[in-house]
């Protein structure tokens, strides 16, 4: 079983080059599912139909 999530990888902060620190933000929950390869496809679903922003939010997947 996996969980698919998607989070921010930067934050805002002004006193770092370009006003972007690295920072692994909280994990908001998308959908759970069976096997790796249906993980892989939910994460390149989200990722191909979401624009990541500046603080390039992406979907990503763990083992429960």
């Amino acid at each position: 079983m996996y969980n698919v999530f998607h989070r921010t990888w930067w934050k805002n902060n002004e006193s770092w080059p370009n006003g972007l620190e690295p920072h692994a933000g909280r994990k908001t929950h998308i959908t759970n599912v069976g096997t790796q390869e249906e993980a892989r496809q939910a994460c390149k679903e989200y990722n191909d139909t979401h624009n990541p922003g500046r603080l390039s939010r992406k979907a990503e997947f763990e083992s429960l």
